[in-house]
């Protein structure tokens, strides 16, 4: 096994400023274990994740030690793992998209397939995403999904099937655990923000948590979701725009939400397709207008969110919901195509400032 130098030049020739001798060692200390021997590991590129294993007598032990933050102006700005990936700056684009609703398994195969493709690209991590149960639905009537436990089934082969980290939205903390067991990202969902008990038991699967901004909250008031999160688990937190009531039955964006949740310290999500929502628009249920979801996710993107939220469908006038908002599964690769071109300018501007 290389030594602590060997990790010291595979971090200046491969993934410059992640400090592996220092992380190591203060792994080494807090753990109070003495040094057996390392390893590198470097997944999909050479700025992704730095992993070292840790040995003890015959025991080894994976150890994360990539530098998860980064000062930005006097704000330090803490990365997310997720999977295998880093979520926030100087990382790759994460991008979450699948479904709105599982309908089935060969139905969102069809849609991860193609993700799973598009991630074998350098500049762009993909998560797969899928809910189990849309609580929220507008009328009684409405189909809400599969379900927890057969949900769950269900990413689990997708993501074995795919290679995909997973994530899907929960309602309840006694969902927490289930979801933490199977998916690599849990997602809570707007109208629930605020909820305590659900946060800290989010948190407390130790799994990272997306957390989407409340249409009534203010991008400020998120604060005290960070708080809550950051105090319940040690998995990270990013925190998702997705629109802004306007009256009754209209969002709107404040872009400015991205720059200010981004200064509470934690990586940000654009959601490009609930932003177009039209809250009950089609009587007993929700509307929208996808022409507008890649104008506004390339306004996220000029101003650098490190993540994008996307809801894709084969034929999404037959989803069970949202269908309106979605992008077309034939339309989304060249979409991401063109909002990647556009990232990369962005940086390259961003930059020179």
């Amino acid at each position: 096994m290389p030594s602590r130098a060997n990790i010291v030049r595979e971090k200046e020739d491969g993934v410059p400023g992640l400090n592996a001798d220092h992380s190591a060692n203060r792994w080494a200390a807090t753990a109070r274990k003495p040094w057996v021997g390392a390893s590198v590991m470097i997944q999909k590129g050479c700025h992704r994740r730095l992993v070292v294993e840790v040995g003890l007598a015959e025991t080894l032990h994976s150890v994360d030690l990539s530098d998860l933050g980064t000062n930005l102006g006097g704000i330090y700005m803490s990365s997310v793992t997720v999977g295998s990936y880093l979520c926030g700056p100087g990382q790759p684009l994460l991008l979450i998209a699948g479904p709105c609703v599982l309908q089935s398994v060969d139905l969102a195969l069809e849609i991860a397939e193609p993700l799973a493709r598009l991630n074998e690209r350098s500049d762009v991590n993909v998560v797969f995403k899928g809910s189990f149960d849309k609580a929220n639905r507008t009328s009684l009537n409405a189909k809400r999904g599969p379900g927890l436990e057969q949900g769950l089934k269900m990413m689990e082969v997708i993501g074995s099937k795919t290679g995909l980290p997973t994530t899907t939205d929960l309602h309840l903390p006694e969902q927490a655990e289930a979801v933490g067991q199977v998916c690599d990202l849990l997602q809570i969902p707007a109208f629930l923000a605020r909820q305590t008990d659900l946060l800290v038991a989010a948190a407390g699967t130790g799994r990272p948590v997306n957390v989407k901004k409340g249409q009534f909250m203010s991008p400020e008031d998120m604060k005290y979701v960070v708080d809550k999160v950051q105090g319940s688990g040690d998995g990270g937190i990013m925190l998702c725009e997705r629109g802004t009531f306007f009256g009754y039955g209209r969002l709107v964006n404040d872009m400015q939400s991205l720059v200010l949740m981004r200064n509470l310290g934690v990586p940000v999500v654009f959601d490009a397709t609930h932003s177009v929502q039209r809250p009950g628009g089609l009587g007993g249920a929700t509307g929208g207008n996808r022409e507008m979801v890649e104008p506004l996710a390339r306004a996220a993107v000029a101003i650098g969110t490190d993540a994008l939220f996307f809801e894709t469908h084969p034929d999404p006038e037959t989803s069970p919901s949202d269908g309106p908002n979605m992008i077309p599964l034939h339309a989304f690769e060249a979409t991401m195509m063109r909002l990647l071109r556009l990232r990369e300018v962005a940086q390259s501007v961003a930059a020179e400032a």
